[in-house]
Parts: structure tokens; C-alpha cells; sequence
């Protein structure tokens, strides 16, 4: 189920003969969206690094010549646009970042807390190491860095003393032995399990979220062309700071020489916002959806 799926449309404006980038495949709701509103010229270009989305999105590949996924971060589109041909022409692109429902429920992927599986997170199990390598492993000062930056845990230094302790006595490999020491030291709070923060922050560090989003944002501007727009939706407040801090610094002239009597061209915004505060989902739509709830979506459209 997209999430913001209509005002995606609605900010990426869709043209039938556009040539458009969805940058976090996942199931493809987004992508069929897009479809639906090409024509037969148009055509969408889609990555994700989780191999079980791309075997998804090759079924789509063989339906509509429309479509193409690439086997990829979006940490590389501009490695994958310059490949593609498509640097600097494409009328929008589309990121839904962060990790999708079917890893959230899939015990096998670790990503959830509730089920017991594997100690993983990786978004692609193929590349770099397992959240249990790295948290078996780990100086107890970086664990702790990471429990308070990404998942802003007040109880860092109290869940990674634990987490020490246990792996102490034998390796932590799955996610209900992590979410059984947390829930030992730690009181959630209402509505909220004690593992939430950890699990949040240990995710973002295993597949180095917030690098992949500085890496694509800059990539993003420059596979646009004139006129084509730029779409985000993001859940963690990091993810959005970045986001909304990329957007508001290319849409307003550079500080440094907007005081000059004759303001440089190269000086001068390239983006110009769409939105001018944060889109949230509909009431109805957290019905429906409650995972809904957390998304942020920005938009902007390159101006040169």
C-alpha cells in the first residue's frame, strides 16, 4: 500500500511522455502509480538494493516496456543515470526512503523486534555486515554513539552496558535475545516497546540511511531537467531535517553573495519548493494505513 500515493501524483505531475526515476522500488506501488498515468512514450526507471524487491520488479519489467528496475542503491544514480544515458533529463523523481513493509514483516529480514529471527537489518543481505557482526563486535562508546544519534535513545548508555554484559556470555543473533536485554533495563514508554529506539537506530547504521540520502540528494537535483520535480517521503525526523535542509539551501540564493549589486547566475537557486511546509497523510489514510502516520513528504521543481 504507497503511502502519500496521491499527493505523489500530485507533486510529481506526471507527463505521458516524461521519463521518470523511482528510486526505492520496494513493492512497486508507487511505480504502478506512475504507470497509470504514462503513455506509451513514457518510461520509469526504478532502483532498489534489496534483492526480493528486484525479483518483484523484473515480473513488472516483463509486463510493461515501460519499466526498468536496476539492482542498485539510490546512493548510485548518478553513476546509474550517466550509464542510463539520462543525466540532467529526467521530468521527476520519486524517493520513499527508508525500510518497506514486507522487510518489517518478514522475522527472516531482523528488522522487527516482535518475532524471532535473525539478528540482520541489512536491506541487502549480500552486502556488508549483519547488525548481530556488528553489535557482537562493536566498541561499547560506538554503540552507544549510534543508539543516541539515529534513534535518539535517551537509555543509550544504559542499553549498551547491558548489551555488553550478554554478549558477554554468549553472542546476541537474534532479535528477540536484543529485545529481551532492552526490555530488562529499559521502560517503554506508552504505546511505544522499549526496543523501538534501538532497533530504529541499529537499522539506520547497518545500511548507512542518512549517507545514502545525503549521496542521492545532490544526484536527484542533477538527473533533472528544467521543469522536472523532485519528490521525498521520509518517516524519521534526521531523514526529514536532511531533506528539508538540501531543498530550502538550493532554492534561495547563496547567502555569501546575495548582497553583491549584481548576483552570479551560478549563485542563484535551481530548485524552487513545491512545498512550502511539511505533507502528512490524511486522517483516512492513517486509518487505512497506519504506518501512514510517521511519513513526511517535500517536493521542489528544478528551476535551471
Amino acid at each position: 500500500m504507497p503511502v502519500l500515493k496521491d499527493e505523489v501524483l500530485q507533486f510529481l505531475a506526471i507527463r505521458p511522455d516524461g521519463l521518470y526515476v523511482d528510486g526505492t522500488f520496494g513493492r512497486g506501488g508507487h511505480s504502478r502509480a506512475i504507470l497509470g498515468q504514462l503513455g506509451p512514450e513514457g518510461r520509469l526507471l526504478a532502483l532498489d538494493r534489496d534483492p526480493e524487491a528486484v525479483a518483484v520488479a523484473r515480473d513488472l519489467q516483463a509486463e510493461d516496456p515501460r519499466f526498468r528496475i536496476v539492482h542498485s542503491a539510490y546512493s548510485a544514480l548518478a553513476a546509474v543515470l550517466a550509464a542510463e544515458g539520462l543525466t540532467g533529463r529526467l521530468a521527476g523523481i520519486l524517493l520513499d526512503v527508508g525500510v518497506s513493509s514486507p522487510q518489517l514483516e518478514d522475522p527472516s529480514r531482523g528488522f522487527a523486534f516482535r518475532a524471532a529471527g535473525p539478528l540482520d537489518m541489512r536491506m541487502d543481505p549480500g552486502s556488508g555486515s549483519s547488525a548481530a557482526d556488528w553489535l557482537n563486535a562493536a566498541d561499547e562508546a560506538d554503540i552507544a554513539a549510534v543508539l543516541w544519534r539515529f534513534g535518539e535513545e535517551r537509555s543509550a548508555r544504559k542499553i549498551t552496558r547491558a548489551i555488553a554484559e550478554a554478549r558477554a556470555l554468549e553472542p546476541i543473533r537474534t532479535t528477540t535475545q536484543l529485545a529481551g536485554i532492552i526490555e530488562a533495563v529499559v521502560r517503554g514508554e506508552p504505546g511505544r516497546h522499549p526496543a523501538t529506539r534501538t532497533f530504529q537506530a541499529i537499522r539506520i547504521h547497518i545500511n548507512r540511511e542518512l549517507d545514502e540520502l545525503e549521496a542521492v540528494l545532490p544526484a536527484a537535483r542533477s538527473g533533472l531537467a528544467v521543469g522536472g520535480r523532485l519528490v521525498v517521503i521520509s518517516f524519521h525526523s534526521l531523514e526529514d531535517r536532511l531533506v528539508k535542509r538540501f531543498l530550502r539551501d538550493h532554492a534561495r540564493v547563496d547567502p555569501a553573495l546575495r548582497a553583491l549589486p549584481v548576483v552570479p547566475a551560478s549563485a542563484l537557486p535551481d530548485l524552487a519548493l513545491l512545498t512550502t511546509r511539511a505533507v502528512r497523510a490524511s486522517e483516512a489514510e492513517v486509518v487505512r494505513n497506519p504506518r501512514s502516520r510517521s511519513a513526511v513528504l517535500r517536493a521542489a521543481e528544478k528551476q535551471r
